[in-house]
C-alpha cells in the first residue's frame, strides 16, 4: 500500500486508492535503461479520491480521460529522472496538482455584443479594403 497524497486540506488520496510499478524507461541512458527500472506508473482510483466535489471529479475525468485504463483507473507515468524514488514523488506530484486543476471551477462565460466603435472599425477597414481592390482594377483595352 502506498502512502496517501494530500491534495487540499479537504482531499486527499488514500494509500489503497494508489498502485506503484516500477518499469523500465526508454529512451538515452545506454546501459543503465535496460538493467534499472526507473520509470514509475502510478495507478489511481478516481472514485476513491476523498473529499472531491461531485463537478471536480467529472472535471477530472473528462481531463485525463486518455489517460484511464480499462478498468477506469487513472494512469500516471514519469520518467523525467534516472532515480525510481525521484519518478515517484514527481508522478505523485502530478497527480496532486491535477486534482488541484479540477477544483477550480470554470468561470462561466458571457456573451456580449460588439460595441458601435468596434462595428464602425469593422465597415470603415471593409470599405478600405474595397476601395484599394477597386484602384487595381484597370481598363485592359
Amino acid at each position: 500500500m502506498a502512502d496517501p497524497i494530500q491534495v487540499t486540506a479537504s482531499v486527499r488520496i488514500p494509500g489503497d486508492a494508489i498502485r506503484f510499478k516500477a518499469v523500465r524507461a526508454g529512451g538515452a541512458g545506454g546501459q543503465n535503461v535496460n538493467k534499472v527500472s526507473s520509470k514509475v506508473e502510478l495507478r489511481i482510483d478516481l472514485a476513491a479520491i476523498e473529499g472531491l466535489p461531485e463537478d471536480a471529479l467529472f472535471r477530472l475525468r473528462v481531463a485525463q480521460r486518455n489517460r484511464l485504463d480499462a478498468e477506469g483507473l487513472w494512469i500516471i507515468l514519469s520518467d523525467r529522472t534516472r532515480d525510481q524514488l525521484k519518478n515517484l514523488e514527481d508522478a505523485r506530484e502530478k497527480a496532486a496538482e491535477a486534482v488541484r486543476e479540477a477544483l477550480v471551477r470554470p468561470v462561466a462565460r458571457r456573451a456580449t455584443r460588439p460595441t458601435r466603435g468596434s462595428k464602425e472599425r469593422r465597415l470603415e477597414a471593409k470599405k478600405r479594403a474595397s476601395q484599394t481592390k477597386q484602384q487595381r482594377r484597370g481598363s485592359f483595352d
